[in-house]
């Protein structure tokens, strides 16, 4: 077939090299016209989370290995770092992997630009042009480009298909964050770790997450409920850096022997927590042989991590849909649609229930036993009832979806009706910390 790829972020290249290797005739494009030759910094200009933190699960992996296996290797090659853990019948397994989002971008980039039967243009998708109630291929800056069949991987913020499609569920999670990067100075080592991806601090009113990268680079965030609008002043550095010293955890990785920063602080945009699938408001496929994929299809908050892997795992399940119904597109749209209900919509939903509680929490509630439990607190109530841990390992690894931890949500409910409650860890409070942040914030 011929294929339109709208958007040349991860999703669109990565579904463009498998279709390309498979034989497709593909063209991908994007208004971003890749990084710099020279290797300076790529702005990647209307992806708000390009130059933020990421952590890329072990699924990002696999599936790079699986259909662009030439991505892997070079994202290899530009350093990242596979974590490896030993698990008790003896076995490696990957958990994880360290690297910037530019990092990943840049491997993908390069691999497709050598993908024979790939495409990859500069420029702007005006709209998809349809002939007889159904997709004929795309507008480019005034032209028209035919394809048998058109993907949507424009992200998060893409527009151009927006209003064919149903509403979907979520929106803005109440939660903001900044970050700043950071590489540790030669010869010192990473700091202790809460697990093998992050270093967590969860302190009253707020989070801190640091997120380890690629050859000593790592992220530092401060995350906040967006009703608290006395640490919006931490997007400037010296208060950022006077909230880093304050903050015992964080000050270990943020000190001045320690780490020099790379970036100055990073705001982020609008968190959101939004779901849609392949319909429009009629409940028909929003138009046939029109596909969506990743954030144009799920997105999720950053903080555990989801984004790419969800993403790409809706990657692997189109080309393999594709594999089966061949040119019959309309079969495809109608499965990729059933997939994304099933095993896209509740990690949204999750993410729903999790940043909701926690900004409730924020906010001086206590835990709320009267209500689902969210699956953060599930996993909480495993340092007091070992039990629960059984399902914690499938739902954090994402090999099972969330309803796992429903099987343990009455043991871990028995541990809060005791009256116990996480104790937050060494560190100021949230209206501490906007005193430090308003003592240091420029006048004027």
């Amino acid at each position: 077939m011929k294929v339109a790829v709208i958007g040349g972020g991860p999703t669109g290249l990565v579904t463009g090299m498998g279709l390309a290797r498979r034989g497709h005739q593909v063209v991908a494009v994007d208004r971003d016209p890749g990084p710099p030759p020279d290797g300076s910094r790529w702005p990647r200009r209307g992806v708000m989370q390009f130059h933020h933190a990421h952590s890329f699960r072990p699924q990002v992996g696999e599936v790079l290995r699986a259909e662009a296996p030439a991505a892997w290797d070079a994202w290899v090659g530009l350093g990242c770092e596979p974590i490896e853990m030993p698990v008790p019948d003896g076995r490696t397994v990957t958990v994880g992997i360290r690297s910037r989002r530019e990092t990943f971008e840049r491997a993908v980039r390069s691999a497709a630009l050598q993908q024979p039967g790939l495409e990859v243009r500069s420029g702007h998708v005006d709209g998809v042009t349809t002939s007889r109630g159904r997709a004929q291929g795309i507008s480019v800056d005034g032209s028209d480009l035919e394809a048998d069949l058109v993907i949507d991987a424009s992200g998060r913020s893409g527009r151009v298909n927006r209003h064919l499609r149903s509403p979907g569920v979520g929106g803005e999670c109440g939660i903001a964050y900044v970050d700043r990067a950071y590489r540790l100075r030669p010869g010192v080592p990473a700091p202790p770790m809460t697990n093998a991806v992050a270093w967590q601090g969860n302190y009253v009113g707020f989070m801190v997450l640091v997120f380890l990268h690629e050859m000593g680079i790592f992220s530092a965030l401060i995350i906040r409920s967006t009703a608290n609008r006395d640490l919006v002043g931490l997007r400037h550095t010296r208060a950022f850096e006077a909230a880093s010293a304050a903050v015992p955890g964080l000050a270990a990785w943020t000190a001045d022997d320690v780490a020099e920063p790379l970036t100055d602080v990073l705001p982020g945009g609008p968190l959101l927590n939004v779901y849609r699938g392949q319909r429009g408001p009629s409940g028909g496929l929003a138009l046939p042989g029109l596909v969506f994929v990743g954030d144009s299809v799920c997105t999720t908050t950053p903080i555990f991590g989801r984004g790419i892997a969800t993403s790409l795992t809706q990657v692997a399940q189109l080309l393999q849909l594709l594999d089966e119904h061949g040119s019959d597109v309309e079969s495809v749209g109608e499965e990729l649609d059933a997939f994304d209900e099933t095993r896209m919509r509740p990690w949204v939903e999750d993410h729903m229930a999790i940043d909701h509680a926690q900004a409730r929490r924020w906010a001086g509630d206590d835990i709320d036993l009267t209500r689902p439990l969210p699956s953060d607190l599930i996993m909480t109530a495993a340092s007091q009832d070992p039990s629960i841990g059984e399902a914690v390992g499938p739902y954090v690894s994402m090999q099972a979806l969330p309803s796992v931890l429903g099987t343990v949500e009455e043991r871990a409910r028995a541990v809060y009706r005791t009256g116990w409650r996480p104790r937050p860890d060494p560190g100021p409070t949230s209206q501490e910390l906007a005193e430090v942040v308003a003592a240091a914030v420029p006048v004027g």
